[in-house]
């Protein structure tokens, strides 16, 4: 078949839509015939559908991934000079988290195959005003949970992880968002489980911490109009819970056809000497949220693959320290050096489960005929 009229965009949510269209219809029909659209029968539904999928105890809806982190650092304790051990390849939205509950950003440099924390350079970065190690779960793969486990334990310290890329990732069997005090997803709707519309989740087997949260995402409620602590307006609405919950049975499936992706994508470009491919590690399950390859000349690359109708994009061009925002942790690019060097090669590949096969090939084709 000729694929002269083939192109390949970087994701596609009208087809995510029309191949769920008909469970999710039903879901927002349901939801508007109810007329009850907050903090109703769907959030409640999904959170305990969502904390069974996770195998926590608690799962609360929150209005975003980043509050969801950031009423998670609260309820952590955090508070205003506070430091957060986190990376800095990752979206800004991590740091702006910090920032809300008026915590220190304290970066700590990444693996250079897995491009997540690496545990090894985390002691050096403890202080006396350390309070959370936060790891993100990067591109679909869960960070060394074991060894940023230990440090923790060590120091007495709280995890909050960063599942907003990590929809039904594993570590050692274990669901991301499960091995630390807290977890914190986003339902952002490019996610492998994604709302149309914001939406978060934080997840954990506290109840002390789930009743928190409660309390934060709902101006300080514990009942109505009766105010325990100051809070904010951070709740998942019913309309993106009953669609969440519309997606999650099929959640497994898709990830899975991410992952047969992934791996024809490793299969063609295993013998490409100037491609480094994703790595999956021992005992972890990638679920392939993104698929991040290293190039040399990474504009040549890019420009050549959109010439042939191929997006990419960059996941992320600039790293924490070195954003304009945050110019303050310019000073840390000292503890950053492999951040530092694989920021300027990293490409990310379209991969989403509704890839034709000549979508496929076609990409594989393009990415081989490429001349670093």
């Amino acid at each position: 078949m000729s694929t002269c009229n083939v192109t390949v965009p970087f994701g596609d949510l009208k087809l995510n839509y029309l191949n769920n269209q008909e469970v999710i219809d039903s879901a927002t029909r349901r939801v508007l015939l109810s007329g009850w659209f907050i903090l109703g029968k769907e959030v409640e539904a999904f959170e305990r559908e969502f904390a069974a999928y996770c195998r926590v105890q608690y799962a609360v809806g929150v209005g975003s991934g980043t509050e969801a982190l950031h009423l998670a650092l609260l309820a952590c304790g955090v508070r205003p000079g506070d430091e957060v051990i986190t990376v800095a390849n990752t979206a800004v939205p991590t740091i702006s988290a910090v920032s809300f509950a008026g915590g220190v950003p304290v970066l700590v440099d990444i693996d250079p195959a897995t491009y997540t924390m690496n545990p090894n350079r985390i002691e050096e970065r403890i202080t006396s005003r350390t309070k959370v190690i936060l790891p993100v779960h990067l591109y679909g793969q869960c960070a060394d949970m074991d060894g940023i486990c230990a440090i923790a334990k060590r120091y007495n310290l709280f995890i909050v992880e960063d599942c907003a890329q990590a929809h039904g990732a594993l570590y050692q069997s274990n669901p991301a968002g499960s091995m630390g005090d807290i977890g914190c997803y986003s339902f952002y709707p490019s996610k492998n489980l994604g709302a149309y519309g914001d939406g978060g989740m934080v997840v954990t087997q506290s109840s002390h911490i789930d009743q928190r949260i409660r309390e934060l995402r709902n101006y300080g409620q514990k009942e109505r109009y009766l105010h325990l602590i100051k809070g904010f307006n951070s709740r998942l609405d019913e309309i993106q819970a009953a669609i969440l919950r519309a997606k999650l049975p099929r959640l497994e499936v898709l990830n899975e056809k991410r992952r047969h992706i992934a791996r024809l994508y490793d299969d063609a470009f295993r013998d490409l000497p100037w491609l480094v491919r994703p790595k999956e590690i021992k005992g972890c399950h990638h679920v392939f949220h993104l698929y991040v390859i290293r190039v040399p000349s990474r504009k040549s690359f890019r420009d050549y693959l959109l010439t042939k109708g191929i997006s990419t994009l960059i996941h992320y061009p600039v790293p924490i320290h070195r954003q304009s925002a945050y110019s303050e942790c310019l000073s840390q690019e000292r503890y950053l050096p492999i951040t530092d060097m694989v920021t300027p090669e990293i490409v990310s590949l379209p991969l989403f489960p509704e890839l034709t096969p000549i979508q496929i090939s076609f990409l594989i084709d393009a990415v081989r005929s490429w001349t670093p």
